[in-house]
């Protein structure tokens, strides 16, 4: 199995924690924070894939302008975050490599034209996936101590604002020639990627309290605040969106919390 290796991103970043911030952390802390960092660097590698393949997709469905180049400035960008990421495992005193899990091939959507697949994986990544980012990142902005880490979650957090901002300009661009009978089927697909999207993010945020104070000024997050702000980004950004761009995004959510295995952890999160 392969694996990732960013060994030296400290000192590419010229990143370091005062001592303090670092002498405060019991190694409980320590522990966590590398953790959730080093997985960090895992997701950002993972999203440069994503993107790399929505840059053909674009070509494929004939979306042309400097929106294939803007794409691939977002592929450098998430290689930046990772390369970020690991820099705060380094000086945490963490090793930033991980082994490449087997990953699934990006969809492709064969049952859609071009148009279509593509649509359907711009709202998964950028209306999706990506504001959700957005807020999460921007609440550990706030809360984080070191003046070191709060500058490179600004700089990790504009790059998502733009990542986010592509695809909704995209959708609110060619929303007014989609047929219905694409937007009922964007509808019926929005059910999966609502259903996916909760899946996989509460799979990553536990449901416990960051372990003190001193670990979520480094970056590790309160479980049930970040679960909180989840829903409160599905509910009044992206739903809101969707539905303003002519989608039906409001009943496939409630057809994704009837269906999800996640849905109880919605109680929980009020």
């Amino acid at each position: 199995m392969s694996s990732l290796d960013l060994r030296g991103a400290a000192d590419r970043a010229d990143l370091r924690l005062d001592a303090r911030a670092l002498a405060e952390l019991d190694e409980v802390d320590r522990r966590s924070a590398i953790l959730t960092w080093r997985g960090r660097m895992l997701n950002e590698h993972v999203s440069a894939r994503v993107f790399s393949a929505l840059a053909r997709q674009l070509e494929r469905a004939g979306i042309r302008g400097d929106r294939r180049a803007r794409v691939a400035a977002m592929v450098a960008e998430e290689w930046r975050h990772a390369d970020r990421c690991a820099a705060v495992v380094e000086v945490l005193g963490g090793e930033p490599v991980i082994e490449l899990p087997s990953l699934p091939p990006v969809p492709e959507h064969e049952d859609a034209d071009p148009l279509e697949a593509v649509l359907r994986n711009v709202i998964s990544v950028s209306c999706l996936s990506e504001t959700v980012a957005v807020a999460l990142i921007d609440a550990e902005r706030r809360s984080a101590g070191p003046p070191a880490l709060q500058r490179l979650l600004a700089e990790i957090l504009a790059d998502e604002v733009g990542h986010a901002r592509f695809g909704w300009r995209l959708l609110e661009e060619l929303a007014p020639s989609l047929s219905p009978a694409l937007r009922e089927r964007l509808g019926d697909y929005l059910v999966i990627a609502l259903d996916e999207l909760a899946t996989h993010e509460l799979s990553h945020l536990p449901a416990r309290a960051s372990p003190s104070t001193a670990a979520e000024a480094v970056g590790v997050c309160d479980g049930h605040a970040a679960r909180r702000l989840f829903f409160a980004t599905v509910h009044e950004v992206i739903v809101p969106g969707l539905q303003a761009s002519g989608l039906p995004a409001l009943s496939a959510w409630r057809a994704a919390q009837a269906t999800g295995t996640w849905a109880g952890a919605m109680a929980g999160a009020r």
